[in-house]
């Protein structure tokens, strides 16, 4: 079974596109920036709240990664219950690009309605808004 591409850090071909999407390879990594993107810092459970289908274990280790890589960091607050922020670092906050373009591209590309995702092409979808 070979690695997962976030784990072949030491050998990468020299692809610029590869390595980058190293940092983003996980189901829920790009909606985790997304949110940072746009919301600035977050709480663990707000964070949940912003992407229900995520498990608590699953968000966890996506952080963690997330965290690893240089993204993000983590802030705990002595207080009881305890507090987690989460926010991008400088180097996170250089993807917006990149998670701008995915944003822009979906929007493009799909409809989301009645719980299902739809691809329209391009021609459908002007099609429609000239109907």
């Amino acid at each position: 079974m070979s690695k997962p591409r976030a784990k072949l850090t030491d050998n990468f071909p020299g692809c610029p596109v590869e390595t980058t999407l190293s940092f983003l390879d996980g189901k829920w990594k790009g909606v985790i920036l997304y949110h940072l993107l746009e919301d600035g810092t977050l709480r663990f459970n707000e964070l949940r709240r912003r992407i229900p289908s995520v498990t608590q274990r699953m968000l966890t280790k996506q952080l963690r990664e997330l965290e690893e890589a240089g993204l993000l960091t983590r802030t705990i607050f002595p207080v009881v219950p305890p507090r987690v922020d989460y926010t991008l670092t400088p180097i996170g906050l250089s993807l917006e690009p990149v998670i701008t373009a995915l944003r822009i591209w979906g929007k493009t590309h799909f409809v989301c309605e009645n719980g299902k995702r739809y691809m329209m092409m391009p021609e459908e979808k002007a099609a429609s808004k000239a109907a």
